[in-house]
């Protein structure tokens, strides 16, 4: 949550203001966090933010059907990638989460 809440500006009176933070509460219907009127995060917000933070960006089953469609290797993957064969193939196979930033560079790599 740290991440958003530096980087918005409607986020503002939460970082200079540590007792508005602690006010948090759940919205009327428990789809959001909601400070004020004017601040609140939604749900699928947070949920996003957890999933990132475990490293759950990318399935491993999407990382296989990127691979697929792009008719890559494990070794070109891990070329196009920038990381090792035996990485790709951890995630591939869903031993290691797959971090965002690799997430994204599929995403880049899907529309060259």
């Amino acid at each position: 949550m740290s991440g958003l809440v530096e980087t918005f500006r409607v986020y503002e009176p939460l970082r200079s203001s540590p007792d508005l933070f602690r006010q948090v509460r759940l919205g009327e219907f428990g789809a959001d966090l909601v400070w004020t009127d004017a601040i609140d995060m939604a749900a699928d917000t947070l949920w996003r933010l957890a999933q990132e933070q475990s490293g759950v960006t990318m399935s491993s089953e999407a990382f296989r059907r990127w691979r697929e469609r792009k008719a890559y290797t494990l070794d070109t993957a891990a070329q196009a990638l920038g990381l090792s064969r035996r990485m790709v193939a951890y995630y591939e196979q869903g031993a290691k989460p797959i971090p965002r930033v690799v997430a994204l560079a599929t995403v880049a790599l899907e529309m060259s």
